[in-house]
Formats: C-alpha cells, structure tokens, sequence
C-alpha cells in the first residue's frame, strides 16, 4: 500500500468531528505543561555542537581516583609532587590544575583534578609523550597504583557562558553535579542553562560548567561553590523565588536520563588565589 492509499484508509477511520491534538502547536506554546515534558527536535547544523558551545582550543581534564581508605594522606603526598612535576613544564604544555578536591557526600574515599590544557589535544599528546620517557614522573605513577582501587578520565569542554573556573578561598566547599544526557540534546541543555545563570548570580556561587569530549559521551558537569551546607540551602532556596528559575528546570528535566552530586572540599595541593565567595579579591 502507497502512502497515498494509506492516507485515504486513515482519514476513513477517524470521525470528521473528532479532535486533532497536534505537538508541533503545544511545542510552540509557551505555557502548555505537556510542552515541557518533551525533548524538542533539534535543528541540522554544519557546526559540531561542541564548536557550537565552546571553544575548542581549550581541553580540560577530569580525573577521578578512588583511594583505598588507608592511603588518602600518601596519596595526597604523592599526587603533590605529580603536580609539581607538570607544573614544571607549564611553559611548553600549556597545561595547570585548576581544581583539586576530595569527596565528603557521595563517593567517599575519592579524588578530583582538574587540569586545563591550553592549545586543544595537540598539547595533551605532547604531554603524554613527554612523561611517557620522564622517569620520576613513572615511579609516582607506579606508587600511586598502590594507593587506588580505580581511575577515571575525561576529557571536558567548558561551556562559554559559565564562568571561568576561578579558584575561591580554601574555606569554601563545593557542589559537583553530574547529568547524563539524553543524545542529541546538548545544545538545548546549553540554551535553557545560558538563561538560568542568570538566576543565580546574586550569590556568586557558579564555578563552572564543561560537557564531555572523549570518555563517558553526553555528561555534563556543573560545578558551584559555597560557603558551607547551610549556606548552599539558604542560596538554592533563594533561586527558587526567582520567577523564571522553575522554567529553566522544567524545561531541562526532560533531557535528563541520570544525575547525582557530590559535595567537594579542596585538597590543599593547589596553591589558591583568594576570592571571598562574594567574588572581591582576598588578601592572602
């Protein structure tokens, strides 16, 4: 049966007074509930979204270390001096730690670092060949095997409209939330999130936000700081009588297939710039 026969069979079916709910309409609608229960269709476009919502000459890498609970402070010695070596070379690999944290909720015994990468992959393989031949970088490496049960890594976009990541004060805690995405939703996640920011600038408490590039596809990371639990209560409680903030969170929920946070305190291996949370400069 050509389409044209089965149109005709279709419309024979249904009653001529009946009701045609079209989702195209309630899609363009800016107050129908159903609306936001759907993952709109994205446009085709000549552009990666990665390109789209970032700038690509920029890499950040995530890992994550599960530390076997009798090692946290050996291990913390030696992912020092790990850091110190890659600092040392700065110059020619444009790479720095820019966040370093232990998990307190969540997944406890377990480490994060961030590095930043400054001229894309090009510069991540140059580091790999570099410290694949450096002998003091190898016996860390090797020491540190001894000291985690697991590893992790990603490699992160920043999303341009987040922050840049500039590290607080020592005393504060922060708040890594993690989304796994629905395929294909990225550029809607970062178009309704460019527009909820903006209700959360009172309390200065956005960190930054990336997107994965290699590893575990269509995560995303948000990270924010606090001053303590309380005062990220008092601040998400805030949010929530910003009219708008409950439009922004209606319409990502949909595009989510899993999430969770962990709460973070820093590690103390990265050497900190002082910003009060307020985000006025600090004297050391």
């Amino acid at each position: 049966m050509n389409s044209l026969n089965k149109l005709s069979v279709y419309s024979k079916l249904v009653p001529k007074n009946a009701r045609v709910i079209s989702t195209s309409a309630l899609l363009n609608t800016d107050d129908g509930w159903f609306s936001k229960l759907l993952v709109r269709r994205i446009e085709p476009t000549k552009e990666s979204h990665s390109r789209m919502l970032s700038d690509k000459e920029v890499i950040y890498a995530l890992h994550t270390h599960n530390i076997r609970p009798d090692s946290v402070d050996n291990y913390l010695k030696n992912y020092k001096q790990h850091v110190d070596l890659i600092h040392s070379h700065k110059a020619e690999l444009g790479c720095e730690l820019v966040g370093s944290w232990t998990v307190s909720v969540g997944d406890m015994d377990q480490a994060l670092h961030l590095f930043k990468y400054v001229g894309g992959f090009e510069k991540i393989d140059k580091a790999k060949q570099l410290f694949k031949q450096d002998s003091s970088y190898q016996l860390l490496e090797s020491e540190r095997g001894k000291m985690v049960r697991s590893r992790h890594l990603q490699y992160l976009l920043a999303f341009s409209f987040w922050p840049a990541g500039e590290v607080r004060s020592p005393n504060n805690i922060y708040e890594i939330r993690s989304y796994s995405l629905k395929p294909g939703t990225m550029i809607e996640w970062g178009n309704n999130w460019a527009r909820g920011l903006t209700y959360r600038r009172a309390q200065n408490e956005a960190f930054a936000g990336y997107f994965s590039q290699i590893g575990r596809l269509y995560n995303v990371h948000h990270i924010w700081c606090y001053k303590d639990l309380q005062a990220r209560r008092e601040t998400r409680e805030s949010t929530w009588r910003n009219p708008g903030w409950d439009e922004c969170v209606a319409y990502t929920v949909p595009l989510i297939r899993e999430m969770h946070c962990r709460i973070l305190e820093p590690t103390g291996i990265l050497s900190y710039t002082i910003i009060r949370i307020d985000g006025s400069a600090a004297p050391r």
